[in-house]
């Protein structure tokens, strides 16, 4: 590069902190802008890395920290709605030693810090306009002009909407919800699940945290209003009377000190860039949050979006379509993968309830090995992970 680049990344949850880490190990610099006036701390939910973003992960020197922050969820309890008896599944047998669990706050906390001494991060502000060259103006601040423009502000992202239009997005018939709850309603290391037609709610402990996550999945039509106490409502009629332990959390939604709620959409775009800017992440090709591995998808994607912009140089104008080259099967991979887990998590008939239970219950019957390539070969989502490689940029 004939001089430092200055780019502008909106967004400082995952995506936006890997993408700035390893920007700056290739000699850009950096400013992150992010719209919550502190570092996030929404009370996400626990979220899968798989083999690639694990090993994106421990060039950053983070694998250690975190190992020591995953849930180690060791086994399942199944409930099928209407049947006393549960279906117990042993997980030890099924996730290897290259798939982390993770909560969002975590990843978000640790990938910041990583790069904190040599990004610009900041907080209380929010970008309001866009041109293609590359001008921006902030809510707050001075307008600046910047060489590169990256959106990695996630599903319902600013970024897209200002320069590319409405949201590319489409609904894939079901809603998630998650809570946080006291500690004592959660069993550490043990997955609670209660599945019945068109809706599934789950329930682990957060030992590190002292805390409990209730997380719900169900299938009803698209709604409008995104107001909190509508959504606690819509959620809390969607599962009332489902089983006595979903009727105990629902009974903490007043009391919850963080609450999230959204549509299951994906985002499909035809290109993820316009003049310098460019999208990463859910900002530019969510698969769907929860069901389609769209953490490990972002973290690929900014580690492979900052190397292409190394060997191009900084010029967007090869580094943007080679980045949409290399990522673009891993995204279509994402999309079919989230579109068959939904199916599978949220059962849309009772077959489809007896099969997810008929499926742990093979699980704890086989040992480890056998295990895990019934699953690798039940479900393509292990085996699209697996397969993704990665270049080592210089």
């Amino acid at each position: 590069m004939s001089k430092l680049k200055q780019v502008l990344v909106s967004g400082a949850s995952i995506t936006g902190p890997v993408l700035a880490y390893w920007l700056t190990r290739h000699g850009f610099s950096v400013t992150v802008v992010e719209r919550s006036p502190t570092p996030r701390k929404t009370g996400g939910h626990a979220v899968d890395l798989f083999r690639p973003a694990v090993e994106i992960s421990e060039k950053m020197g983070l694998l250690p920290l975190l190992a020591e922050r995953a849930i180690k969820t060791t086994r399942m309890t199944l409930y099928r709605e209407g049947k006393r008896r549960p279906v117990r599944a042993d997980l030890t047998k099924v996730f290897s030693d290259q798939h982390l669990e993770v909560m969002r706050d975590d990843l978000s906390e640790l990938y910041t810090a990583a790069g904190r001494d040599d990004v610009s991060y900041v907080y209380g502000d929010s970008v309001t306009a866009i041109s293609p060259d590359g001008d921006v103006e902030f809510e707050n601040a001075a307008p600046r002009r910047f060489d590169l423009v990256v959106g990695a502000d996630g599903l319902h992202s600013t970024t897209r909407r200002l320069v590319f239009g409405e949201e590319s997005s489409r609904f894939i018939g079901a809603y998630l919800g998650t809570f946080t709850l006291p500690h004592d309603f959660g069993s550490d290391h043990e997955l609670r699940m209660h599945v019945g037609v068109g809706r599934t709610a789950g329930m682990y402990g957060v030992p590190h945290l002292g805390e409990a996550r209730a997380l719900f999945l169900f299938r009803r039509e698209q709604i409008a209003d995104r107001g909190v106490p509508r959504q606690m409502g819509i959620l809390r009629a969607a599962f009332t009377g489902m089983h006595a332990e979903v009727d105990r959390w629902l009974d903490e939604l007043h009391r919850t000190p963080a609450f999230y709620f959204d549509a299951i959409t994906q985002v499909h775009m035809n290109t993820w860039s316009r003049g310098r800017v460019t999208l990463v992440g859910d900002a530019g090709y969510s698969p769907g949050p929860a069901v389609g591995g769209s953490a490990s998808l972002a973290i690929v994607g900014a580690y492979v979006l900052a190397g292409e912009l190394a060997r191009a140089g900084g010029d967007h104008k090869r580094a943007y379509p080679a980045y949409e080259r290399a990522m673009a099967s891993y995204v279509r991979g994402s999309r079919e993968v989230a579109l068959r887990a939904a199916r599978t998590i949220v059962p849309r008939s009772r077959l489809g309830v007896a099969g997810l239970a008929q499926g742990a219950r093979l699980i704890s019957a086989l040992p480890s090995g056998p295990s895990r390539v019934l699953l690798r070969l039940a479900t393509k989502s292990a085996r699209l992970h697996d397969a993704v490689t990665v270049d080592s940029y210089p």
